[in-house]
């Protein structure tokens, strides 16, 4: 059993702005740039908005999985040096395997990407790692959910697509607490299916679909302050279930109205995995 992460006395929430996107027929897409750069190409126009970001350590209601499509969870890790992927590949997917099968209840895990970021222009150009994203967004659709089996297990995809399953991702920072651009999430709740805009993200071998996300007032949004290397968010970016569980978890980093002056930049990663069941 995973333990829930301690309260703190802290502010119950903050206002800060955070990047939607319009939908007014403009094509919107991401071009990725390679690990490092600093001049990533997108398409589509920001629709920024001042929203209420509620302190999740605070929160009276548990987070449930299958509800809200996200958990805040004490998580330890062996992993010594996350800059060291050899480490990340031998020791963080195993990890990562057991809490996704953990929180989700999935029978078979699939570990099959991760990403470290940062907010550090420098830092990102000499280790050669991604930035921020500071728009709201979901990371697969409809389509892109399983095409990502298709394209990653091509001969068991048409016995595996027959049954649910999920894609999961989770996040943490991987050196000292969270300063600045901390991570936002939406509670699956408050999402609307008319919130959801298709976005392709470019690749230099193939052509992928996120969701881009449009402004509604009924998002409830939540986060971790000064969130720790011990904790980590786990959360559904997909689940084939049409049932009423939580299918989605709009995202974003954004910037934080109480960060310190002097503020590390952020360091994070995240693992990406296809759950079944």
């Amino acid at each position: 059993m995973v333990e829930v992460i301690e309260r703190e006395t802290v502010n119950e929430a903050i206002e800060a702005t955070v990047n939607y996107v319009l939908d007014n027929g403009e094509k919107i897409f991401t071009q990725t740039a390679a690990p490092g750069a600093t001049d990533v190409r997108s398409g589509g126009t920001f629709d920024p908005h001042r929203v209420t970001i509620r302190n999740a350590r605070l929160s009276k209601e548990p987070f449930v999985f299958d509800r809200h499509g996200f958990r805040f969870v004490r998580h330890d890790t062996k992993v010594a040096d996350f800059f060291d992927e050899d480490q990340i590949r031998k020791v963080y997917y195993p990890e990562m395997e057991a809490l996704v099968k953990a929180e989700s209840g999935a029978s078979r895990v699939v570990v099959f990407d991760h990403t470290l970021r940062t907010a550090d222009d420098e830092q990102r150009e000499a280790r050669k790692i991604r930035e921020v994203v500071r728009r709201v967004h979901n990371d697969y659709t409809e389509w892109s959910g399983p095409q990502r089996v298709r394209d990653l297990l091509p001969d068991e995809a048409d016995e595996l697509l027959q049954r649910r399953f999920a894609i999961v991702q989770v996040w943490r920072p991987i050196r000292h607490p969270v300063e600045t651009f901390p991570l936002g999430i939406c509670d699956a709740k408050s999402l609307s299916p008319k919130d959801l805009v298709v976005s392709e993200r470019r690749y230099p071998n193939r052509v992928g679909q996120t969701y881009a996300i449009t402004y509604n007032p009924e998002h409830r949004w939540y986060y971790l302050p000064r969130m720790r290397r011990e904790e980590a968010l786990v959360f559904k970016v997909y689940d084939s279930a049409k049932d009423g569980r939580a299918r989605w978890s709009a995202h974003t980093a954004f910037e934080d109205p109480t960060s310190p002056p002097n503020a590390r930049p952020r360091e994070s990663i995240e693992i990406r995995t296809l759950a079944f069941f």
